[in-house]
C-alpha cells in the first residue's frame, strides 16, 4: 500500500485496482463480456491452431526447449510459461476473428494466453478468482487503450494490451500490490508495434499478440522476483501520456471511475472473420445484395467510402501475395466481393486457396475505394458507405455508422455461439463435438470451476 512517502499516485491506483478488485465487486454486465472474450479466443485457438506460422513458431519453441511448465492450446505440448503464452497468442490471433476494440486493440488473444499460463504456473486456481484476473486485465487494457490519431500507426495491442496481459498474470500468481505496479512498470517498456504489419499483410499482425501474452507473463515473473520499472510510468515525463497519447490526455483520464464504469464493454465482437475497418463494409454489401438479388454478373461498379483510419487499413488495392489471407482479411475491396460471390462471410471464404478465387478478384477489380474524412466526424473508424451501379442502370446506396458487434449493435447470443461454431467447423484440427459442449458449458459456468486448469485441458485435442 502507498506510504506517505509514496503519494496515491494514478499508476498506484491501478496497481490497487489490479490487486485487490474481488469477484463480488464486479458488475455482472462486465462478467458477460469477459465470458464473451474467452469464448471468442477459445474459438479462435481451436480454429487458428493450423494456421499458417503457427506450426513453423511451435516446434521452434519445442525445438529450443525448457522446463515443461504450461501448456500449448490445441496441441497439448508442455513449454516454459512464458513460451506457452507465446505460441497461444499467436493461435488464438491467427485468424484475425478475436475480440476486438476500437481503434484495434485485440486483448483477449494475449490476455487469455498469459492468465492461462500464470494459472498453470501457480498450480491452478478457482473460477472466481480467474474471472476477477480476466476482469482487471481487460479493464488494465481498455482503460490504457487510446484514439486511433494518438496511435498514429503504432499497433493498439502492441501498445495498450501488454497492460491486460500483465496484470492478469500479476493477479494470478499472487504478486503484492508494490510488485504489481513495478510489473505493470516492467510492461511499459514493452509497448510497440506497427500497423505496417498490417498493411504489408505479413504473419508479424499474429506475432506480435503472441509477443504481448509473452510479454505480459514475462513482466509479472520479473516483478515478483524483485525487478524494478519506472513507477511513473503513466504520467512521467517520458511516460505513457507522453509517448503515446501525445500529452493529449492525462493519466486521470485514462483512469476516471476506475472499479465504477467498466470500459471493458466497448469491447466488439465483429460478426464476419475479417478486420473491424471492413466490418461495415461487408455488412453493407450482403444487405444491398439480398434486397436487389444482386449477383456478380450485374454490378458494373462498386464504391465503398471509409473514414481516414480505416482506409489506411483497408482501402489499398487488392493484390494477394506471400500470405493471402492476411491480404483477404485487410482489404475491402476483397471483403465486398467475397461477400456479393458467395453469400456471405465465413472463415472458409478466407482460406488461401479461396483467396485466389478468379471470380472475387475480378469483382474486386471493380471496386473503389474512397478516403470520405466525413464519415469519421462523430462517427468513429467503423462506419462506412457503399454505392453499387447495376449493369441495368440501378443504383443502390447504403450508410452504416455502428456495425454489428459494436457497442450499441451488440451481437445476441445465438450470435456469439454461431461464432464459435464457424470456428469448430473450420478447424484442421477440430475438437470432439461433445469435447466442444463441455468447453462452451465450462465458460458459461466459470465461477463454479474448481481449477480453471479444466479449461486448458478442454482446449487441447487428444
Amino acid at each position: 500500500m502507498a506510504t506517505s512517502s509514496q503519494p496515491i499516485t494514478e499508476e498506484r491506483r491501478l496497481a490497487a485496482f489490479v490487486h485487490d478488485l474481488r469477484r463480488d465487486q464486479i458488475p455482472e454486465d462486465a462478467v458477460t463480456v469477459v465470458k464473451q472474450i474467452l469464448l471468442a479466443v477459445a474459438g479462435t485457438a481451436v480454429a487458428g491452431a493450423g494456421e499458417e506460422g503457427c506450426g513453423r513458431l511451435r516446434a521452434d519453441l519445442l525445438d529450443r526447449g525448457g522446463k515443461p511448465e504450461a501448456t500449448v492450446m490445441v496441441y497439448g505440448d508442455r513449454l516454459p510459461a512464458p513460451s506457452a503464452a507465446l505460441i497461444n497468442g499467436v493461435i488464438c490471433r491467427a485468424l484475425d476473428f478475436c475480440d476486438s476494440m476500437s481503434a484495434g486493440l485485440h486483448i483477449g488473444s494475449s490476455l487469455i494466453p498469459a492468465a492461462l499460463a500464470a494459472a498453470e504456473l501457480r498450480g491452478g486456481c478457482d473460477g472466481r478468482e480467474f474471472t476477477a484476473a480476466l476482469t482487471v486485465g481487460a479493464e488494465a487494457a481498455s482503460r490504457m487503450n487510446l484514439k486511433g490519431e494518438d496511435y498514429d500507426g503504432f499497433d493498439p495491442t502492441g501498445v495498450a494490451g501488454v497492460f491486460g496481459a500483465t496484470a492478469a498474470a500479476a493477479r494470478l500468481l499472487g504478486l503484492s500490490e508494490d510488485q504489481v505496479l513495478h510489473a505493470l512498470a516492467l510492461a511499459f517498456n514493452r509497448c510497440g508495434g506497427s500497423f505496417q504489419s498490417n498493411v504489408d499483410a505479413s504473419l508479424a499482425v499474429r506475432l506480435i499478440q503472441g509477443w504481448v501474452a509473452e510479454a505480459g507473463l514475462t513482466s509479472a515473473l520479473l516483478a515478483k522476483s524483485g525487478f524494478t520499472g519506472p513507477v511513473n510510468f503513466l504520467g512521467g515525463i517520458y511516460g505513457y501520456t507522453h509517448l503515446f497519447a501525445r500529452d493529449r490526455r492525462e493519466a486521470g483520464d485514462l483512469l476516471a471511475d476506475l472499479g465504477e464504469n467498466y470500459a471493458l464493454k466497448r469491447t466488439h465482437f465483429k460478426r464476419y472473420p475479417s478486420c473491424g475497418c471492413t466490418q461495415a463494409a461487408t455488412e453493407l454489401t450482403l444487405n444491398i445484395a439480398g434486397e436487389a438479388d444482386l449477383k456478380p454478373d450485374r454490378v458494373e461498379s462498386i464504391e465503398v467510402r471509409l473514414p481516414p483510419y480505416s482506409f489506411r487499413l483497408v482501402g489499398h488495392d487488392f493484390a494477394p501475395g506471400d500470405n493471402p489471407r492476411v491480404d483477404a482479411q485487410f482489404s475491402a475491396q476483397y471483403c465486398i466481393a467475397s461477400a456479393i460471390v458467395r453469400g456471405g462471410s465465413y472463415l472458409d471464404h478466407f482460406r488461401p486457396e479461396e483467396v485466389g478465387n478468379p471470380e472475387v478478384n475480378d469483382l474486386a477489380s471493380k471496386i473503389t475505394v474512397v478516403n470520405d474524412p466525413g464519415l469519421e466526424d462523430g462517427r468513429g473508424y467503423t462506419s462506412a458507405g457503399l454505392t453499387v451501379v447495376t449493369t441495368d442502370g440501378r443504383t443502390y446506396s447504403k450508410k452504416l455508422d455502428v456495425p454489428p458487434g459494436n457497442p450499441g449493435n451488440p451481437l445476441g447470443d445465438e450470435e456469439h455461439m454461431s461464432r464459435f461454431q464457424d470456428c469448430m467447423n473450420y478447424a484442421e484440427i477440430p475438437l470432439p463435438t461433445d469435447q466442444a459442449a463441455r468447453l462452451v458449458d465450462a465458460i458459461a459456468a466459470l465461477d463454479d470451476i474448481d481449477d480453471v486448469r479444466t479449461l486448458m485441458r478442454l482446449l487441447v485435442v487428444s
